[in-house]
């Protein structure tokens, strides 16, 4: 008769101290972890608050240097030299601005400092430009490329005479990827334990970043950056687009839209919680182990039949593994019961399991191949040394199917499309979407000539379809070939995109193929 597992169970529990002390472990580690976080989130809520307040303060001064500019600037219009010492004056007056200039009413540039002395008389038609000569009124612009190249913010004031007639506008510039006073004033607070803070403008956009390469990224996709721009202040905890947990406190910059956010990532705030834990186990182990020497008898008596269920379980191949499970010697109830769930399992996941990998590579909405598996044709092709062509596929015009019919008839015409694509290929053809509109046709054996002959008959066969319910619906097309077309598949995927992107320059509805 087999020993019940319950009566082993009921010996062991003098050893509930154990749990016990566990217990009040994991409880201490619980409220010092909470109270951590929540003294990290509102020591950056506040830190976030006077950044904010220094960056308000710091457009204000900026700004009422350009008004005060602004008011004097009539007198000396007419004097290209006067207007010149005058806006010197402004940018060395406190190394606001990395440039400054006048644009007169037209949108022509009458005076500037060195930096754009090149650029005199030149026609100024930003988006930033445009925007102060409308408002008439201070303005700080949203960023934008300058005729230059610089990645910056336009700060403006505009400029009316002593009869009230509008004669332009006096601009500061403020660069974004370059040495500007924005910069020094956010940068002197970086640290060196993963914190760091970054600003956004009111569109979501990086104005400020520790990792200059990021500024102009729309972070949109973060909550924190979706609050501030919409005026909060606050704290919380959030996975940034960069998938890492930080504990952030955000606020707002009033003067301008902006949101300035300091955050820390949430394993350095942690990390001395857990080094505390790991002394308290430290200093209790010495204890632990000699209960654990006097259970150890029992529990291995319990443990073997699981663990050489678990043991044989982990083997890979799962016929080997039901073969070493049914050859467990199960001692107790228990134990028996679980080998037969094991076995009957292992069954079930046999039948499973060629179910999951048809589906872990195919795109559900259309049947082709989704992105993994394409790797995995291409992988295959690449072992065999197959030489192979690459069909870049585009539906043109998408976007507009989409917003007239509707998201339906969009995903029927992307269902229509994966069929066309089956009727004008061969059974060894490779049939992906790669996402939204864009498919791939991977053509083993073919060479680009061929295969724009290939792209060219589908191309021609969409145009000649009737969608059910869209307008008339036509492809772009680019086409590459492996090896010929790059040492590399990456380089030849990128070759048959840069195809299509040719293909769509070139008015859409057409093949263009990549010349190696």
């Amino acid at each position: 008769m087999q020993i019940n597992l319950r009566g082993l169970v009921l010996a062991l529990t003098v050893f509930s101290a154990i749990a016990a002390t566990a217990n009040a472990l994991y409880a201490s580690y619980r409220v010092q972890r909470e109270q951590l976080i929540a003294n990290t989130l509102e020591s950056n809520r506040v830190y976030a608050v006077k950044l904010a307040e220094s960056a308000g303060s710091f457009l204000r001064s900026a700004q009422q240097q350009l008004g005060y500019s602004a008011r004097h600037m009539p007198d000396l219009i007419g004097s290209p030299e006067r207007m010149a010492a005058e806006v010197m004056r402004v940018q060395q007056q406190t190394d606001s601005f990395n440039s400054v200039g006048v644009i007169d009413a037209n949108g022509t540039i009458v005076a500037a400092t060195q930096t754009f002395r090149n650029f005199l008389g030149a026609q100024v038609d930003s988006p930033a430009s445009r925007a102060a000569r409308q408002a008439r009124q201070p303005m700080i612009s949203k960023p934008y490329v300058s005729i230059a190249g610089n990645l910056l913010i336009n700060l403006s004031h505009p400029i009316f005479s002593n009869d009230g007639a509008y004669l332009g506008y006096v601009a500061g510039t403020i660069y974004l990827r370059n040495e500007s006073a924005l910069n020094e004033l956010l940068g002197k607070h970086h640290y060196h334990d993963g914190s760091y803070l970054y600003v956004v403008d009111s569109d979501g956009r990086l104005i400020y970043h520790t990792d200059a390469k990021r500024v102009g990224e729309t972070v949109l996709s973060n909550p924190v950056v979706t609050s501030v721009i919409a005026g909060n202040a606050g704290a919380m905890r959030v996975i940034n687009t960069k998938g890492v947990d930080m504990l952030a406190g955000y606020a707002p910059v009033s003067t301008s839209g902006w949101g300035v956010v300091a955050q820390r990532p949430a394993n350095v705030t942690l990390e001395p919680i857990h080094d505390l834990i790991w002394a308290l186990l430290g200093y209790a182990a010495p204890l632990a182990a000699a209960f654990l020497l006097a259970i150890w008898w029992c529990a291995r008596m319990i443990s073997l039949p699981l663990s050489q269920l678990a043991t044989n379980v982990e083997n890979q191949d799962v016929g080997v593994a039901m073969q070493r499970v049914q050859s467990v010697k199960a001692w107790y109830f228990e134990a028996e019961r679980l080998k037969r769930a094991v076995i009957s399992s292992f069954t079930s996941l046999q039948e499973k399991i060629g179910k999951l990998n048809l589906a872990s590579i195919t795109d559900p909405l259309t049947g082709l191949r989704n992105r993994r598996g394409t790797q995995d044709a291409v992988d295959q092709m690449q072992a065999g040394n197959t030489p192979f062509s690459v069909v870049a596929l585009d539906i043109d015009h998408f976007k507009v199917i989409n917003d007239t019919y509707g998201h339906n008839v969009g995903d029927e015409v992307i269902r229509d499309m994966a069929q066309i694509m089956r009727e004008c290929s061969r059974p060894s053809d490779v049939l992906c979407r790669s996402g939204g509109e864009e498919f791939l046709i991977l053509l083993p054996g073919v060479g680009a000539r061929e295969a724009t002959n290939v792209a060219e008959r589908l191309r021609r066969h969409v145009a000649q379809w009737k969608s059910q319910g869209a307008s008339p619906v036509t492809v772009s097309a680019g086409v590459a070939q492996w090896p010929t077309g790059g040492r590399n598949v990456d380089e030849v995927f990128r070759a048959a995109d840069a195809a299509l992107y040719a293909a769509k320059e070139r008015g859409r509805n057409r093949v263009v193929m990549h010349e190696a």
